[in-house]
């Protein structure tokens, strides 16, 4: 078993203008995720979580720090490069789906498959293994409009799973679901993420999902403490 950390995020840095003030985001944020970890990320709203998550997904580039993917590191890195590693290393689910409306349920994991390099067939096989172990295996070709929230969900998690990434972030996956529907998505994810040994950042405000992660990290006055779920 490889012991290397999947993702590493060192004395990481990031400020904002607003006017003539400067907004300082992240200070010196520090993490490693071990590969089969799920780590809750809280703190309140407008502390940065986001940000983080942009920067931990290469969408964002630090003012100062290191990000290292894989043991990859991502800092001098060219911009096609970095979109060759989100393609085939990161996975991303958003508190919103965007999903593709025109495309059937297979057809949105089949996709970013396809743009790696596989072909039609090789998608669906893995768009159906997704699918069946979320629970929405038999809503295959049906497309997001006539699929519910919690339905839609689970595909946009198949799909950020579909490339077999190392790192899966999650930004408020179930923030727009209701208290049932959420934690049946998320019991999903999180076991979908544990079989697949990939290592998982799931932002969320919901402490009872947080308290069940390996663990919880907070991102308070722009570092990470290692901290309790509540309050967030």
């Amino acid at each position: 078993m490889n012991s290397q950390p999947a993702i590493v995020l060192e004395d990481v840095h990031r400020s904002f203008s607003q006017g003539p003030s400067t907004l300082h985001v992240l200070r010196g944020a520090n993490l490693a995720l071990a590969r089969g970890e799920i780590v809750a990320l809280v703190g309140p709203s407008g502390a940065g979580k986001s940000t983080l998550l942009h920067i931990a997904g290469l969408l964002e580039q630090p003012d100062r720090g290191r990000v290292v993917i894989d043991g990859i590191a991502c800092g001098a890195m060219p911009d096609e490069r970095r979109t060759e590693l989100r393609r085939h290393t990161l996975g991303f689910v958003y508190q919103f789906h965007h999903l593709l409306p025109e495309f059937s349920a297979a057809e949105n994991v089949i996709v970013p498959q396809m743009i790696a390099g596989r072909s039609r067939s090789e998608g669906m096989g893995r768009a159906r293994e997704l699918l069946s172990v979320l629970g929405v295996g038999e809503r295959e070709s049906h497309r997001p409009g006539q699929l519910s929230g919690g339905e839609q969900q689970r595909v946009a998690i198949a799909r950020a799973l579909a490339n077999r990434p190392a790192v899966l972030l999650a930004d408020e996956p179930t923030g727009n679901l209701d208290p049932d529907t959420a934690d049946g998505v998320f019991a999903a994810l999180v076991s979908l993420a544990k079989s697949e040994g990939l290592a998982a950042l799931i932002a969320t405000h919901n402490p009872s999902l947080a308290a069940r992660m390996d663990r919880v990290v907070r991102l308070q006055h722009g570092v990470l403490v290692n901290g309790p779920a509540n309050g967030g």
